[in-house]
């Protein structure tokens, strides 16, 4: 097959019913006229001689009460300080506005914070959830446009922090969705790092104080707390870079949550292309049903990053019954709750013979995490995906495959009738002492032209507009992959 490895393709004479895929209509768009604004940098660190905060002392911290909120919808935020004082909250939506990255929207008037209870982790999940009081609610003016957005708490005293939102919009049928990974975000939040209460799901405090491992963490995460420290979750910024890309492009592009996936609060097939912009490794049951069925459907994938539904979650409702709240995965330990979606372990531990290795809907999967950075190697290079960036099969991207990478594993199964296409093939050393591995950079075909691509890297997402890692080579590529997946259903 040369450039094409062909996976489990049968051709039939009748191939049965073709999907029907969404017209894109890029071009004709909100964003296009949101972007025009006049953008501000005065929500960063700093600015105005702001000062950031710590988890031991908590100078000012807050949360939200949802992942996500349409225009119209309330959405309230509780926060909370080391002193009784004044705090504003202003809301600021990140875009591409010139190169400036956001914009100023509002900020409302003073409203009174003191200091909270910092809740106890419970004993036997280690679940940690803040029961604050709602100390300022936003009203979505209906005019506002989908996108990221940030809530900037500023205490009288100087101190900054922030928590992220996502304005949705699932009246409007845009080309594209994009899809933040909250359960992953909230999978990584450590708050409070404080040196003896904090947890999240992969590690938590000794008795001494030291930051432990399994032994220590938490089987339950909960929304319902700060992030830690200022308050950007992990890993944030690979989300608002492809964002800040995707619009700085002129794609018609709008918003929502892993949350609100879950809960199919959105229809994944209405929308020509859904792209999954950055660390997206936790997905429950619903989560994956609903982007297989998108796929079936005639919806192209693409995910930004690497180790993508990795593990196998359910999202629970809090305490007082609101619903998902809670980020389950007990991964290696016995899970108590399993029911009929199975444990929460990782998605290739589910079922028998890995059926549901994450490689059977994406084409490759996680293989390892690297020490340092290495070099992106091309492969493939005569395929569309690299026109016009003058690479050649053997030439390299420097620094790209980073953090953790994804791969292609034979023993694993793969996308049924479906040709698939390794657009790198990218050594590097595993740090955890696993040797030698290969990175793929992936893309699926299915027999009707639907794709799944796979970066394969953390660092892609940051390529395309994150300072200091910008890189033309993977802008070019990834604006030839949406603009692809983008063009009318070949026949």
């Amino acid at each position: 097959m040369g450039a094409v490895a062909l996976v489990g393709y049968q051709m039939a004479d009748d191939p049965g019913p073709v999907p029907h895929r969404p017209t894109a209509s890029t071009g004709d768009n909100p964003v296009v006229l949101e972007n025009r604004a006049a953008g501000s940098k005065s929500w960063a660190l700093g600015h105005g001689g702001t000062r950031g905060v710590d988890d031991k002392s908590a100078q000012v911290q807050g949360y939200a009460s949802k992942t996500s909120v349409s225009p119209g919808e309330s959405i309230d935020f509780h926060v909370a300080s080391h002193v009784a004082q004044n705090c504003t909250v202003a809301i600021y939506r990140v875009g591409h506005y010139g190169g400036v990255g956001a914009r100023h929207l509002m900020t409302g008037e003073p409203v009174p914070v003191r200091p909270r209870p910092r809740p106890r982790a419970d004993a036997t999940t280690g679940l940690i959830a803040c029961d604050w009081p709602v100390t300022w609610t936003l009203t979505v003016p209906t005019e506002w446009v989908s996108g990221i957005f940030l809530a900037v708490f500023t205490g009288k005293d100087g101190h900054r922090s922030y928590t992220p939102f996502v304005v949705r919009d699932t009246s409007r049928r845009s080309d594209i969705l994009v899809v933040l990974p909250f359960a992953t975000y909230q999978a990584y939040n450590i708050w409070p790092l404080d040196g003896r209460t904090g947890k999240n799901l992969y590690k938590g405090y000794t008795a001494d104080g030291q930051v432990g491992g399994s032994a220590e963490r938490a089987f339950k995460v909960s929304f319902d707390r700060p992030y830690a420290q200022s308050g950007m979750p992990r890993w944030f910024e690979m989300d608002t870079s492809a964002a800040r890309w995707a619009e700085s492009e002129g794609f018609d592009v709008t918003y929502a949550s892993s949350v609100d996936l879950h809960e199919g609060r959105i229809d994944l097939s209405r929308y020509t292309a859904i792209v999954f912009s950055g660390h997206d490794e936790y997905w429950s049951g619903p989560m994956r049903d609903r982007a297989e069925k998108a796929v079936a459907a005639g919806t192209h994938l693409a995910f930004l990053a690497s180790n993508n539904i990795y593990f196998h979650i359910r999202v629970e409702p809090a305490a007082d019954g609101r619903p998902n709240r809670v980020v389950t995965c007990y991964k290696e330990a016995p899970d108590p709750d399993a029911g009929p979606a199975g444990p929460t372990v990782r998605w290739r531990a589910l079922g028998k013979k890995h059926r549901e290795a994450e490689q059977g809907l994406l084409g490759t999967q996680y293989n390892g995490i690297l020490k340092k950075p290495a070099p992106l190697v091309v492969r493939e290079s005569g395929h569309w995906f690299w026109a016009g960036t003058g690479l050649r099969d053997g030439d390299t991207i420097p620094d790209l495959i980073a953090v953790e990478a994804d791969g292609f594993d034979p023993s694993m199964p793969r996308p049924a009738d479906s040709t698939r296409t390794l657009l790198s093939r990218s050594p590097y050393v595993d740090s955890l002492g696993r040797g030698r591995k290969i990175q793929n950079t992936g893309l699926c075909e299915n027999a009707v032209g639907t794709l799944v691509f796979v970066a394969g890297t953390f660092h892609w997402p940051l390529a395309l507009s994150q300072r200091g890692h910008v890189d033309p080579h993977v802008r070019r590529a990834t604006k030839n992959l949406l603009t692809r997946m983008l063009e009318p259903r070949r026949q």
